[in-house]
Protein backbone atom coordinates (compact mmCIF):
# COMPACT_ATOMS: atom_id res chain seq x y z
CA UNK A 1 0.00 0.00 0.00
CA UNK A 2 1.10 3.32 -0.50
CA UNK A 3 2.21 5.54 2.12
CA UNK A 4 -0.39 8.73 0.66
CA UNK A 5 -3.34 6.74 0.39
CA UNK A 6 -4.70 7.86 3.81
CA UNK A 7 -4.11 11.36 2.72
CA UNK A 8 -7.51 13.16 1.74
CA UNK A 9 -7.20 15.00 -1.49
CA UNK A 10 -7.04 19.01 -0.97
CA UNK A 11 -9.16 19.23 -4.08
CA UNK A 12 -12.93 19.55 -3.72
CA UNK A 13 -14.93 16.74 -4.66
CA UNK A 14 -16.67 17.22 -7.92
CA UNK A 15 -20.04 18.07 -7.92
CA UNK A 16 -22.66 15.82 -9.44
CA UNK A 17 -24.40 16.24 -12.83
CA UNK A 18 -28.11 16.17 -11.56
CA UNK A 19 -26.83 19.36 -9.14
CA UNK A 20 -25.77 21.16 -11.52
CA UNK A 21 -28.78 21.05 -13.97
CA UNK A 22 -30.88 21.35 -11.16
CA UNK A 23 -29.19 24.61 -10.28
CA UNK A 24 -28.88 25.76 -14.26
CA UNK A 25 -32.66 25.22 -14.11
CA UNK A 26 -33.39 27.26 -11.36
CA UNK A 27 -31.66 30.07 -12.57
CA UNK A 28 -33.00 30.09 -15.97
CA UNK A 29 -36.45 30.11 -14.28
CA UNK A 30 -35.50 33.36 -12.48
CA UNK A 31 -34.30 34.54 -15.70
CA UNK A 32 -37.37 34.12 -17.42
CA UNK A 33 -39.40 35.72 -14.58
CA UNK A 34 -37.29 38.96 -14.54
CA UNK A 35 -37.43 38.93 -18.57
CA UNK A 36 -41.24 38.66 -18.14
CA UNK A 37 -41.45 41.25 -15.74
CA UNK A 38 -39.34 43.80 -17.47
CA UNK A 39 -41.54 43.79 -20.30
CA UNK A 40 -45.21 43.57 -18.37
CA UNK A 41 -43.44 46.73 -16.98
CA UNK A 42 -42.66 48.53 -19.94
CA UNK A 43 -45.65 47.85 -21.47
CA UNK A 44 -47.67 49.47 -18.11
CA UNK A 45 -45.32 52.68 -18.68
CA UNK A 46 -46.38 53.11 -22.07
CA UNK A 47 -49.98 53.38 -21.16
CA UNK A 48 -51.23 56.26 -19.33
CA UNK A 49 -52.56 55.68 -15.69
CA UNK A 50 -56.19 56.60 -15.18
CA UNK A 51 -57.41 57.08 -11.26
CA UNK A 52 -61.25 57.48 -10.49
CA UNK A 53 -61.80 59.27 -7.52
CA UNK A 54 -65.91 58.96 -6.67
CA UNK A 55 -67.61 62.12 -5.42
CA UNK A 56 -70.00 61.57 -2.41
CA UNK A 57 -73.64 61.13 -3.21
CA UNK A 58 -75.78 64.44 -2.87
CA UNK A 59 -78.21 63.38 -0.25
CA UNK A 60 -81.66 65.06 0.35
CA UNK A 61 -80.15 66.38 3.90
CA UNK A 62 -76.99 67.81 2.34
CA UNK A 63 -79.23 69.32 -0.25
CA UNK A 64 -81.34 71.16 1.84
CA UNK A 65 -78.56 72.59 4.16
CA UNK A 66 -76.75 74.27 0.87
CA UNK A 67 -80.49 75.71 0.02
CA UNK A 68 -80.71 77.29 3.58
CA UNK A 69 -77.41 78.48 3.36
CA UNK A 70 -78.23 80.10 0.12
CA UNK A 71 -81.24 81.60 1.60
CA UNK A 72 -79.61 83.35 4.86
CA UNK A 73 -77.04 84.19 2.42
CA UNK A 74 -79.71 86.06 0.77
CA UNK A 75 -81.33 87.33 3.25
CA UNK A 76 -78.18 88.90 5.32
CA UNK A 77 -77.52 90.89 1.61
CA UNK A 78 -81.39 92.13 1.49
CA UNK A 79 -81.11 93.47 4.99
CA UNK A 80 -77.51 95.38 4.39
CA UNK A 81 -79.36 96.66 1.44
CA UNK A 82 -82.02 97.48 3.13
CA UNK A 83 -80.11 99.20 5.92
CA UNK A 84 -78.13 101.20 3.78
CA UNK A 85 -81.32 102.36 1.86
CA UNK A 86 -82.29 103.61 5.75
CA UNK A 87 -79.10 104.88 6.18
CA UNK A 88 -79.09 107.19 3.18
CA UNK A 89 -83.16 107.97 3.70
CA UNK A 90 -81.90 109.31 7.55
CA UNK A 91 -78.85 111.17 6.02
CA UNK A 92 -81.54 113.08 3.98
CA UNK A 93 -83.66 113.80 6.27
CA UNK A 94 -81.23 115.27 8.55
CA UNK A 95 -79.87 117.38 5.76
CA UNK A 96 -83.60 118.36 5.04
CA UNK A 97 -84.24 119.29 8.62
CA UNK A 98 -81.08 121.40 9.04
CA UNK A 99 -82.32 123.51 6.05
CA UNK A 100 -85.86 123.28 7.15
CA UNK A 101 -84.29 125.11 10.55
CA UNK A 102 -82.38 127.66 9.46
CA UNK A 103 -85.22 128.75 7.25
CA UNK A 104 -87.07 128.92 9.97
CA UNK A 105 -84.76 130.88 11.92
CA UNK A 106 -84.37 133.32 9.09
CA UNK A 107 -88.06 133.75 8.77
CA UNK A 108 -88.25 134.51 12.41
CA UNK A 109 -85.33 136.45 12.24
CA UNK A 110 -87.38 138.67 9.70
CA UNK A 111 -90.65 138.35 11.43
CA UNK A 112 -88.99 139.95 14.59
CA UNK A 113 -87.19 142.72 12.50
CA UNK A 114 -90.68 143.67 11.22
CA UNK A 115 -92.49 143.78 14.04
CA UNK A 116 -89.85 146.12 15.99
CA UNK A 117 -89.99 148.33 12.81
CA UNK A 118 -93.80 148.20 13.64
CA UNK A 119 -93.72 148.55 17.00
CA UNK A 120 -90.95 151.64 16.62
CA UNK A 121 -93.97 153.12 14.04
CA UNK A 122 -96.57 152.83 16.12
CA UNK A 123 -94.50 154.30 19.34
CA UNK A 124 -93.68 157.20 16.52
CA UNK A 125 -96.99 157.57 15.74
CA UNK A 126 -98.76 157.78 19.40
CA UNK A 127 -96.06 159.70 20.49
CA UNK A 128 -96.78 162.35 17.45
CA UNK A 129 -100.65 161.94 18.72
CA UNK A 130 -99.84 162.63 21.84
CA UNK A 131 -98.03 165.96 20.98
CA UNK A 132 -100.30 167.03 18.35
CA UNK A 133 -103.19 167.13 21.36
CA UNK A 134 -100.78 168.76 23.65
CA UNK A 135 -99.48 171.21 21.39
CA UNK A 136 -100.54 174.91 21.14
CA UNK A 137 -101.04 176.76 18.42
CA UNK A 138 -97.98 178.62 17.53
CA UNK A 139 -99.21 182.14 18.20
CA UNK A 140 -97.28 185.21 16.91
CA UNK A 141 -95.63 185.35 20.70
CA UNK A 142 -93.96 182.50 19.38
CA UNK A 143 -93.18 184.00 16.57
CA UNK A 144 -91.70 186.42 17.92
CA UNK A 145 -89.74 184.35 19.93
CA UNK A 146 -88.59 182.45 17.07
CA UNK A 147 -87.30 185.60 15.47
CA UNK A 148 -86.02 187.39 18.41
CA UNK A 149 -84.19 184.51 20.77
CA UNK A 150 -80.69 184.55 17.78
CA UNK A 151 -78.40 185.43 20.04
CA UNK A 152 -75.14 183.49 20.38
CA UNK A 153 -74.66 180.85 22.88
CA UNK A 154 -71.81 181.55 25.48
CA UNK A 155 -70.31 179.90 28.36
CA UNK A 156 -72.06 176.97 29.92
CA UNK A 157 -74.77 176.98 27.35
CA UNK A 158 -72.13 177.20 24.30
CA UNK A 159 -70.72 173.95 25.83
CA UNK A 160 -74.11 172.32 26.30
CA UNK A 161 -75.08 172.94 22.40
CA UNK A 162 -71.89 172.21 21.56
CA UNK A 163 -72.20 168.99 23.09
CA UNK A 164 -75.48 168.23 21.76
CA UNK A 165 -74.77 169.14 17.93
CA UNK A 166 -71.62 166.40 18.50
CA UNK A 167 -74.45 163.91 18.94
CA UNK A 168 -77.05 164.58 16.20
CA UNK A 169 -77.55 161.85 13.44
CA UNK A 170 -77.19 159.22 16.59
CA UNK A 171 -79.75 156.93 17.64
CA UNK A 172 -82.89 156.80 19.48
CA UNK A 173 -82.71 154.18 22.03
CA UNK A 174 -85.37 154.43 24.77
CA UNK A 175 -83.76 154.51 28.00
CA UNK A 176 -80.53 154.83 26.64
CA UNK A 177 -77.75 157.54 27.88
CA UNK A 178 -75.12 157.28 25.21
CA UNK A 179 -72.62 157.52 24.52
CA UNK A 180 -74.04 156.03 21.03
CA UNK A 181 -77.89 156.11 21.54
CA UNK A 182 -80.33 158.64 23.80
CA UNK A 183 -83.58 158.73 24.10
CA UNK A 184 -85.06 162.59 24.72
CA UNK A 185 -84.29 162.79 28.50
CA UNK A 186 -80.87 160.94 28.54
CA UNK A 187 -79.41 163.53 25.80
CA UNK A 188 -80.66 166.10 27.80
CA UNK A 189 -79.19 164.99 31.08
CA UNK A 190 -75.95 164.12 29.09
CA UNK A 191 -75.71 167.52 27.50
CA UNK A 192 -75.95 169.67 31.07
CA UNK A 193 -73.50 167.10 32.80
CA UNK A 194 -70.87 168.97 30.45
CA UNK A 195 -70.88 171.85 32.43
CA UNK A 196 -71.62 170.52 36.23
CA UNK A 197 -75.38 170.17 35.72
CA UNK A 198 -76.68 167.08 37.75
CA UNK A 199 -80.23 166.94 36.34
CA UNK A 200 -83.40 164.52 37.21
CA UNK A 201 -83.54 161.60 34.94
CA UNK A 202 -87.05 161.73 33.61
CA UNK A 203 -88.70 164.09 31.15
CA UNK A 204 -91.23 164.62 33.31
CA UNK A 205 -88.65 165.91 36.01
CA UNK A 206 -86.48 167.64 33.87
CA UNK A 207 -89.50 169.93 33.06
CA UNK A 208 -89.63 171.53 36.47
CA UNK A 209 -85.72 171.66 37.22
CA UNK A 210 -85.50 175.19 36.41
CA UNK A 211 -86.74 178.65 36.25
CA UNK A 212 -89.68 178.54 33.90
CA UNK A 213 -89.85 181.05 31.20
CA UNK A 214 -91.77 182.00 28.14
CA UNK A 215 -91.58 180.82 25.02
CA UNK A 216 -91.33 184.23 23.73
CA UNK A 217 -87.91 184.78 25.77
CA UNK A 218 -86.28 181.88 24.86
CA UNK A 219 -82.01 181.65 25.41
CA UNK A 220 -79.72 179.30 23.96
CA UNK A 221 -79.49 176.19 26.46
CA UNK A 222 -82.79 176.52 27.42
CA UNK A 223 -84.77 173.41 28.24
CA UNK A 224 -87.94 172.93 25.72
CA UNK A 225 -90.53 170.37 27.02
CA UNK A 226 -93.78 169.13 25.16
CA UNK A 227 -96.68 168.04 27.31
CA UNK A 228 -97.75 169.76 31.05
CA UNK A 229 -95.37 170.78 33.48
CA UNK A 230 -94.17 168.18 35.87
CA UNK A 231 -96.15 165.38 33.56
CA UNK A 232 -93.63 166.08 30.08
CA UNK A 233 -93.32 162.98 27.87
CA UNK A 234 -90.77 164.84 25.72
CA UNK A 235 -87.84 167.25 26.27
CA UNK A 236 -85.14 169.02 23.96
CA UNK A 237 -82.66 172.21 24.64
CA UNK A 238 -83.62 174.97 22.25
CA UNK A 239 -79.67 176.29 20.18
CA UNK A 240 -81.06 179.75 19.27
CA UNK A 241 -82.19 180.72 16.07
CA UNK A 242 -85.44 179.70 16.59
CA UNK A 243 -84.11 175.73 16.57
CA UNK A 244 -83.86 173.13 18.86
CA UNK A 245 -82.13 169.78 18.85
CA UNK A 246 -83.55 166.48 20.25
CA UNK A 247 -83.77 163.01 20.45
CA UNK A 248 -86.76 162.32 19.06
CA UNK A 249 -87.72 159.09 17.94
CA UNK A 250 -86.26 155.73 16.70
CA UNK A 251 -87.20 156.54 13.66
CA UNK A 252 -84.98 159.80 12.95
CA UNK A 253 -83.12 159.54 15.96
CA UNK A 254 -81.06 163.10 17.32
CA UNK A 255 -82.08 165.34 14.80
CA UNK A 256 -81.86 169.81 14.80
CA UNK A 257 -85.02 170.90 13.98
CA UNK A 258 -87.10 174.66 13.89
CA UNK A 259 -89.30 175.10 16.70
CA UNK A 260 -92.36 174.98 13.61
CA UNK A 261 -91.23 171.22 13.19
CA UNK A 262 -93.07 170.35 16.38
CA UNK A 263 -93.70 173.61 18.82
CA UNK A 264 -93.32 173.18 22.46
CA UNK A 265 -95.49 173.65 25.23
CA UNK A 266 -93.37 175.04 27.69
CA UNK A 267 -89.39 175.74 28.71
CA UNK A 268 -87.17 175.98 31.81
CA UNK A 269 -83.92 177.56 32.45
CA UNK A 270 -80.97 176.17 34.53
CA UNK A 271 -77.97 178.14 33.20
Amino acid sequence: MSHTAHIRSHRKPRRSASKIAMRAGVAGGVLSTLAVAGASGAANAAEPVTQTLELPTLTADLAAQVAESATATELAAANYELQAERDAAAAKAAKEAKADLAEAKKKAEARKKAAEAARQAAAERAERAARDTERPTLTATASVATSASTSTATGSAASVISFLKAQVGKAYVLGATGPSAYDCSGLVGAAFKQVGISLPRVSQDQSTAGTPVSLSNLQPGDILYWGSAGSAYHVAVYIGDGKFIGAQNPSTGIVEQPLSYDPPTGAVRVL
